[in-house]
Formats: structure tokens, C-alpha cells, sequence
């Protein structure tokens, strides 16, 4: 179930190993601080004797900066430190400890100075109990009871997630793509009301996303897609409030569904859309035979209206350079006035 899970969350943070602090630079700056001290005094007072002495000491704040960069944990510079002590002093007895002084408490002291971004805020935990809420800028840790839990972003975040195989009402499988917009709103309650605060909201959408799918025809879920993701968004939100964080869109990118049913869907809307024109089409002959109708009307009453008509007709079909056939004998039977309407005129004149 935990793999099949995990190739349903796209962009699932992996687990890494817990800090206790971050290295900035001002960590780096005091660490070689306290370095060039004990380097200082161990020549004044004891003196170097050659490269190869030189080397046997820095290999022991190169081992520190390591845990500062890779691990940052208080446990393991204690221990380290013990071991530092002890491997020195057997090489150079008491001499050691003017170098192996400095360097331990710079290693101690380093990390007492943290930064935060702008955008981030540091999770403090004193004695394994929640502490503070710090940053931005700088704040200061107190070596060995204080530890930073987590740097939270609290910045617009985006999530991409996927419902695969998914029924819908009328049964059709469909995998849907989505994205959520979110933010972390209360660094505190994301870190510790939640185990992994990014994983929960993804399953959380998913699992929103399913259940809106579930409900919904295909049809309702292609035409109706903003009504569907304001439904999601609210439901992930409700969850997701009580962990500080607010879920402030859903998209939905993409639906796939089976090659075969996209056919079919093809034919139908196609079919959709012929019979959508055919029924335009009638409408329009409709129409046009109620003008008719009501032209026919006109046209019997006055025949003066008739003729000019005729008239009107051809006139537009020689002007436009088509070519008419006309009945034998129209042209015969079609006087000057005829044709040039004057007759139709003259008449219409004489009876106003």
C-alpha cells in the first residue's frame, strides 16, 4: 500500500535526517574564528613543527564542518568533540588543549547564531518542547537545549496530484491531473499537529478529488469543472485549517479517459452538433416560408408590386453578370415601359 501511495503523489518530499541546526555565514565566520585562536595559541605555546603537523590538526575542524553541513546535529559534535580531546591529548599531551579548546568551543558556538529568510520561519524546540515561532532575520540558539525542527516556507505553494482510475457516477474510468495552490499560514501548527504537513495536503486533495469524481457524471465533470474544484477546495480546506494551512485553488489540468470512449464522445458531439445546425436550418425555412406567405399576400393584392418585383429580380441578375434563361415569348411580350417598370409606375401614379 506505502509504494502504491507513493507513486500517487507525485512530488512526495522524501524523509531526511533531523537537524538540530543550519550552517550560515556567520556560523562559518565564528567557527574560524575560534579556529584561528586555537591555531594561534598552540604555535605561541607550543609551536608547529612541520606540514605533516599541520595537517594531523586541521583534519579535526574539517570533520566539524562536516557535521555542521551535512548532519548539524548537538549530539554529534559532543561526541566528536570527546573524541577530538582524547585523540589529541594522547598525541601532544596537555599541549593539545590549546588547540583542542578553541576549536571545541567554536564548534559549540557556531551554530549559536541562525537566519531566516524573509519567507521562512524556524520551528524552536527547547528540551524537545515547542519554544518559538523565529525569523525572519536573525535569532539565537542556545547550544545544546535549543534545536530548529524545521525551516517552513511560507510562501504560495504548488502541488501537482492524481486520481488514477477513477469511476464516475455513470461508471466511466477516468485519471484526472490537478494542481493545488496552498500556503502555510501557522508554522507552528504545520509542524506539530502534522507529521509531514506537504504529504498530508496532497493525500488530502486526492482523496477530495476521488469523491467529487465519484459523485459527478462524465458529462457534469467536463462541462461543470468550476463548480467541481470550488467543492474540492472547500473540502481540503476544512481538513486542512486545523494544521495551519489554506488551500486557496484547484485546477484541474487534464482528464483522460479510454481511447474508445473518446471516439464514441467524438461521434456524439459531432452527431450533437448536425443536429444542433439541422434544427437551425428548419428554423430558418420557417421563417423564411411565414415571409413568404406574407409576401404572397402583397403580391396578390397588387400586381403593380408583383411586377416590379419580376422586374427587380432580373435587373439584379443582369447587373451581377449572371446568366438567366428566361421563358420564350417574356422578352416579346415585355414593351419599353414594361421593362423599364414605367408602366407599373404610371399606374401606381394614377391611382394616387
Amino acid at each position: 500500500m506505502g509504494k502504491e501511495m507513493h507513486y500517487l503523489i507525485k512530488n512526495s518530499i522524501r524523509k531526511s535526517f533531523e537537524r538540530d541546526f543550519s550552517i550560515n555565514t556567520y556560523t562559518a565566520l565564528l567557527f574560524v574564528a575560534f579556529l584561528s585562536l586555537g591555531l594561534i595559541l598552540f604555535k605561541n605555546f607550543e609551536g608547529v613543527g612541520d606540514l605533516f603537523e599541520l595537517g594531523i590538526l586541521l583534519i579535526f575542524p574539517l570533520i566539524f564542518s562536516l557535521i555542521f553541513v551535512v548532519a548539524g546535529r548537538w549530539d554529534l559534535i559532543v561526541k566528536f568533540s570527546f573524541l577530538s580531546v582524547v585523540v589529541l591529548f594522547y598525541w601532544n599531551g596537555t599541549a593539545s588543549l590549546y588547540f583542542s579548546l578553541p576549536l571545541i568551543g567554536g564548534a559549540i558556538m557556531a551554530p549559536f547564531i541562525q537566519v531566516a529568510k524573509e519567507w521562512e520561519r524556524a520551528v524552536v524546540l527547547r528540551l524537545g518542547k515547542f519554544k518559538k515561532v523565529k525569523g525572519p532575520g536573525l535569532f539565537i540558539l542556545f547550544p545544546f537545549i535549543d534545536t530548529v525542527t524545521k525551516i517552513v516556507d511560507m510562501r504560495i505553494r504548488v502541488t501537482d496530484f492524481v486520481a488514477e482510475t477513477t469511476l464516475t457516477r455513470d461508471s466511466v474510468p477516468v485519471t484526472v491531473d490537478a494542481l493545488a495552490f496552498w500556503l502555510v499560514w501557522d508554522a507552528e501548527k504545520a509542524i506539530l499537529e502534522v507529521e509531514n504537513y506537504i504529504d498530508a495536503v496532497v493525500l488530502s486533495s486526492q482523496t477530495a478529488l476521488r469523491e467529487a469524481i465519484s459523485k459527478n457524471d462524465l458529462s457534469a465533470l467536463l462541462e461543470n469543472s468550476n463548480e467541481i474544484r470550488e467543492i474540492i477546495r472547500q473540502e481540503v480546506d476544512r481538513k486542512t485549517t486545523e494544521w495551519g494551512i489554506t488551500i486557496q485553488n484547484i485546477e484541474i489540468t487534464e482528464i483522460k479517459v479510454p481511447e474508445a470512449l473518446q471516439e464514441l464522445l467524438s461521434k456524439t458531439a459531432q452527431a450533437e452538433r448536425e443536429k444542433k445546425a439541422r434544427i437551425l436550418l428548419g428554423e430558418a425555412e420557417i421563417e423564411l416560408a411565414k415571409k413568404y406567405v406574407e409576401a404572397s399576400a402583397i403580391y396578390g393584392d397588387d400586381k403593380n408590386s408583383l411586377r416590379l418585383r419580376s422586374m427587380s429580380i432580373i435587373n439584379e441578375g443582369l447587373k451581377n453578370g449572371n446568366s438567366m434563361i428566361l421563358p420564350e415569348g417574356v422578352v416579346d411580350k415585355l414593351d419599353k415601359d414594361g421593362v423599364l417598370g414605367l408602366s407599373a409606375l404610371n399606374e401606381v401614379r394614377k391611382k394616387s
